[in-house]
């Protein structure tokens, strides 16, 4: 599974992207990354690690989770995911 890093995630992971196996499903994936990469877990998940954080979204396939099942969305050897900062701005 190919997994894409955009913006300020890119500097925490020190990579644009990655490929790994790919874990059964989005929170897998998410709570695996938060133990790989220090600075993840505040961002990426909740304070009790069951969602994605506020500050976060997660593309599976260039989808929204949050229209294809959220942290229970199975993954795949094949799927690209992509890991996105929320932006603002004027």
């Amino acid at each position: 599974m190919k997994l894409k890093y955009f913006a300020t995630y890119r500097d925490i992971t020190h990579r644009n992207d990655e490929v790994i196996a790919a874990p059964e499903n989005v929170l897998d994936l998410l709570t695996c990354l938060c133990d790989r990469y220090e600075g993840f877990r505040a961002k990426l998940l909740t304070k009790d690690g069951s969602e994605v954080g506020e500050e976060t979204i997660i593309l599976v396939n260039g989808r929204n989770i949050c229209h294809i099942g959220g942290v229970t969305t199975p993954l795949k050897e094949s799927d690209t995911v992509s890991v996105f900062p929320v932006v603002a701005g004027g």
